[in-house]
């Protein structure tokens, strides 16, 4: 190996046609690196064993549920807003 490469040429994947075509069949995911604490990775391999599913897909399938889950909508808040409201009073 070298102690430095030169990259002030290099290409993007998405300008390069086969890499570019990859991309597209990857079915909307993409490859990134992450930093996760080791007890919650061990977690997420143990139950990902139980479940019979890879632990990526685990990963994927609990941050896909977070992200597409209303944490507080706005009917909940009024409705906690005037409980609190009417706690208040008496």
């Amino acid at each position: 190996m070298r102690d430095e490469y030169e990259f002030s040429k290099g290409k993007r994947a998405k300008d390069v046609p086969h890499l570019a075509k990859l991309q597209e069949e990857s079915k909307g995911k993409t490859r990134i690196t992450i930093m996760l604490d080791d007890a919650v990775l061990n977690n997420f391999r143990s139950k990902a064993i139980q479940e019979g599913l890879a632990y990526q897909t685990l990963i994927n399938q609990v941050l896909k549920s977070y992200t597409e889950s209303a944490l507080l909508d706005e009917a909940l808040l009024r409705r906690v807003i005037r409980e609190e409201l009417k706690n208040e009073k008496r």
